[in-house]
């Protein structure tokens, strides 16, 4: 989890996109509001969604930003406007 996390917020901060992380290991409200958010057909079939979760409105887990990045969609993905070149 910590090493998706990690790439994640790296791909923010090298795109210079504006986030807010937040804490759910060290904070329950974080954690119960993550897992109220997560719409139903993408939650797991046993157990509680696991970070990172990707929100403004809910993205999406680590496997769609993964394959968002591989197919050059990320800022499609985050609901952004791409720079020129970019998808």
């Amino acid at each position: 989890i910590k090493k998706q996390q990690q790439d994640v917020l790296g791909f923010l901060e090298a795109n210079k996109i504006e986030f807010e992380e937040k804490d759910i290991a060290a904070n329950e409200e974080n954690r119960k509001w993550m897992r109220e958010n997560v719409p139903e057909d993408s939650r797991p079939a046993s157990g509680n969604p696991l970070p990172p979760r990707l929100f403004n409105r809910y993205l999406g887990d680590y496997e769609a930003f993964f394959e968002a990045r591989e197919n050059n969609a990320v800022y499609a993905f985050l609901g952004l406007t791409a720079p020129p070149g970019s998808k």
